[in-house]
């Protein structure tokens, strides 16, 4: 009888210790899934509190409050396009009339056309309804009507002060897309051309002109394309050139009375079209006399850089580069 009962407390005892065993252990994994969640929760609010804030930029014609990383974003400048392509950016919308080659790429139908350069689809524009809209002096008169649609920032370079200008802009959008990093590259390797042109142009005289059909215009410095002179350091033909936003009309005999060491030229009409490139009509007897024309130094510069584009990290490499070889 007391081995029977003490084989019933035994038994008793290790059904107790099991139950309290399996208890326990279906308890722990909860205990060790709530900071889990907790941690995961805290993770994503700090994650999307890094990937989007509100920022306020001061540009031209105002301040435009923001935020940062904007998904859908419209572009009407060129220059700018090639900047945050360069950075990796995406794009909704854009004006599809004209692009530059290199940036042919946009004319896709995953992108919304939304007018051309001057003249703005408010309608398509409306459809897109983008985060961010950035413009420069060509669309400048819209300003108010496009703030009105979505937050809009002007970033036109200003030529007066052109590589200050640039950089201003490429950090404003280093600061919107948190890009800084690889705009501080990209203006760095800009900077290290720039400087070798400036060594390459030494006392090399240069003119800068752009052709139009026919007619042609010259360009000094802080104009349009007063980069040349004004940041890359090549030394102008003629120092008195008005700077305007469409040059200074000139004549062939004016070319030949200043007649540069170099000349520089912009064909518009193979851009924007026309019965006369800028070849067949500046290469005429009177330019064939010339210290350019003889030592072959007429240097045909890309006009979708220089004419649709420009002001951005691909555009302005590009005409430091251009320039570097047309001095060699």
């Amino acid at each position: 009888m007391k081995k029977l009962f003490s084989l019933l407390m035994v038994a008793l005892f290790v059904f107790v210790v099991a139950a309290c065993g399996a208890e326990k252990t279906s308890e722990e994994p909860k205990a060790k899934e709530e900071p889990a969640t907790e941690t995961a929760s805290e993770e994503t609010t700090e994650g999307a509190e890094a990937k989007s804030e509100e920022i306020t930029i001061t540009h031209q014609l105002g301040e435009t409050t923001l935020m940062t990383n904007p998904e859908k974003v419209v572009v009407f400048d060129f220059g700018i396009l090639d900047s945050l392509d360069k950075l990796g950016v995406n794009v909704t919308g854009l004006p599809q009339e004209n692009i530059p080659d290199y940036l042919s790429k946009y004319e896709g139908d995953e992108y919304t056309s939304v007018g051309s350069l001057k003249e703005i689809d408010y309608e398509k524009l409306s459809e897109v309804a983008p985060d961010l809209i950035i413009i420069s002096g060509r669309q400048g008169d819209f300003y108010k009507e496009l703030s009105e649609i979505a937050p809009t920032i002007f970033m036109g370079v200003d030529t007066t002060k052109y590589m200050e200008s640039f950089e201003e802009n490429m950090n404003t959008l280093g600061k919107i897309f948190n890009k800084q990093e690889e705009v501080e590259t990209e203006i760095a390797a800009i900077k290290e051309t720039i400087s070798s042109v400036g060594e390459a142009a030494a006392d090399k005289k240069a003119l800068v002109v752009l052709l139009n059909d026919g007619s042609v215009s010259a360009y000094g410095s802080g104009s349009r394309f007063g980069i040349i002179h004004d940041v890359m350091g090549v030394p102008a033909a003629d120092e008195n050139i008005e700077a305007s936003t469409h040059g200074q009309k000139v004549t062939f005999e004016y070319i030949v009375e200043k007649d540069p060491d170099y000349l520089f030229v912009v064909d518009r009409t193979a851009v924007v079209g026309g019965e006369t490139s800028a070849k067949e009509a500046l290469e005429n007897e009177l330019i064939q006399g010339t210290k350019a024309y003889k030592n072959d130094n007429i240097v045909y510069l890309d006009p979708a850089i220089w004419y649709l584009s420009g002001g951005g990290l691909v555009s302005v490499a590009e005409m430091a580069k251009e320039i570097e070889t047309g001095l060699q």
